[in-house]
């Protein structure tokens, strides 16, 4: 089943990343302090896309890399494996 994504600014103005069956647990909530609020001028929900998207492109730089480290790793093994072969 394929499941959409959305953000949501709340009443309180928490940002949150749900599951557009609105299931009522958020994957994420960002909470901006006031301070915060008072100098990006209204634009929680454009930086919270942002700072959301940023994350994703993180975890899947992330998984690529350990991915190509445990091929890497096969690589290695399959050598001491061939190294330790005597014909």
């Amino acid at each position: 089943m394929l499941s959409y994504l959305e953000l949501v600014e709340l009443a309180n103005g928490d940002v949150v990343l749900q599951r557009s069956e609105g299931d009522e647990n958020p994957l994420v909530t960002i909470r901006f302090s006031d301070e915060t609020r008072e100098h990006i001028n209204g634009s929680c929900l454009e930086i919270a896309r942002a700072m959301v998207q940023a994350g994703i492109e993180a975890v899947s730089t992330a998984a690529e890399e350990d991915a190509f480290a445990e091929d890497g790793e096969a690589d290695l093994d399959e050598l001491e494996l061939q190294a330790k072969i005597v014909h």
